[in-house]
């Protein structure tokens, strides 16, 4: 086998506003694999600045693993622990490289178009005129589960614009999720979370830092709200270190992206923990191209969970792969008579 990668960046058609800053590009890296005259692809979805990979010999590392392809696929992928966006390109294509499609990994119900995938509506952080828009847009578009990234403007405008959502439309007619990602302070954030509360929110996404295990287990035991755990999971390998974090903090439910935690593997180990424990899941895209998307959804689609998921972040680049993905009344479509458009 042969294995090569490239860089490849995304541009995004709007800056998007988080609590670790605004976005206007994100990088990533292709992967290709050749064996026979046949090639599987994935993505090595590296996110700066929350990645625990993003390490200045990244590139050198992904080099590596691609001069070492031919090795024992399990072994190959535990010498990569450390590097979990790697782990997810290179078992992506891996996959890939074994299917008649490149571009069909997990063949369901889903890859042939008669079912779909129920997501969420993302509403990125921004003024309060920008974020109203984007979920005016949201249910014109028909979600029923809306996702606000909050943190970024005053907390009681944000608390304004899901009263002005609660009042023309009841928790049975849409779902809201909110995400802080960590823009709370410890102290403040029970007070947050109550306030929250009032507004039959579903769930928040990681309320204060991570690393705060004391201070999240807390929260978890005493919010009115629950709490899903995201970036906490980030950078944690070991299986009982896993067991270890969820033990303690005891959230109500975990997040999982799988080019953060691991792969699939990674992430399915996750899953195993957290049930063991009664603890909910869902999965969560995290702005790859729609190669990794693709991957990431398939994949997601086999676990069987009916539960809203947080995919579907293809139509934020002006230069995304073109693929049969589409967004469609809140739900992830895979078109199948629509052909990829991807040369390596």
């Amino acid at each position: 086998m042969i294995a090569r990668f490239r860089p490849y960046t995304l541009n995004f058609k709007r800056a998007s506003g988080t609590s670790r800053g605004v976005l206007h590009t994100k990088d990533t890296y292709l992967i290709e694999i050749e064996s026979n005259g046949q090639f599987g692809y994935g993505e090595a979805a590296l996110f700066k600045g929350l990645s625990v990979d993003d390490v200045p010999e990244y590139e050198s590392m992904l080099q590596w693993a691609c001069d070492h392809i031919d090795e024992d696929p399990g072994l190959l992928l535990k010498q990569l622990v450390k590097f979990p966006s790697i782990q997810f390109g290179l078992e992506t294509a891996l996959r890939s490289l074994s299917q008649d499609n490149p571009f069909v990994l997990y063949p369901s119900d889903f890859t042939s178009s008669s079912d779909a995938i129920p997501i969420n509506g993302l509403v990125w952080m921004g003024d309060f005129n920008f974020m109203r828009c984007q979920i005016k847009e949201k249910i014109e578009q028909g979600f029923t589960c809306v996702k606000m990234k909050i943190g970024a403007i005053d907390f009681n405008q944000e608390l304004k614009l899901i009263a002005d959502i609660r009042n023309e439309f009841s928790s049975t007619d849409m779902e809201l999720r909110v995400d802080a990602n960590g823009a709370f302070g410890p102290k403040e954030a029970l007070e947050k979370l109550k306030r929250l509360s009032e507004f039959d929110i579903h769930s928040i996404e990681q309320p204060i830092k991570p690393r705060q295990w004391e201070s999240m287990a807390e929260l978890c035991q005493q919010s009115p709200l629950p709490i899903a755990l995201d970036e906490e999971l980030i950078g944690v390998f070991k299986e009982k270190e896993k067991e270890r974090l969820l033990s303690a903090i005891n959230p109500q439910y975990i997040i999982l992206k799988p080019a953060l935690v691991g792969g699939f593997s990674g992430s399915e180990n996750w899953i195993s923990t957290a049930e063991d424990k009664g603890i909910k899941w869902w999965i969560t895209s995290a702005l790859e191209s729609n190669l990794g998307l693709n991957a990431i959804a398939q994949w997601t689609y086999s676990l069987n969970t009916k539960v809203t998921q947080g995919l579907g972040t293809g139509g934020l680049f002006t230069n995304n792969i073109k693929s049969p993905l589409l967004v469609k009344n809140g739900n992830l479509h895979y078109q199948s008579h629509m052909d990829w458009k991807f040369k390596f």
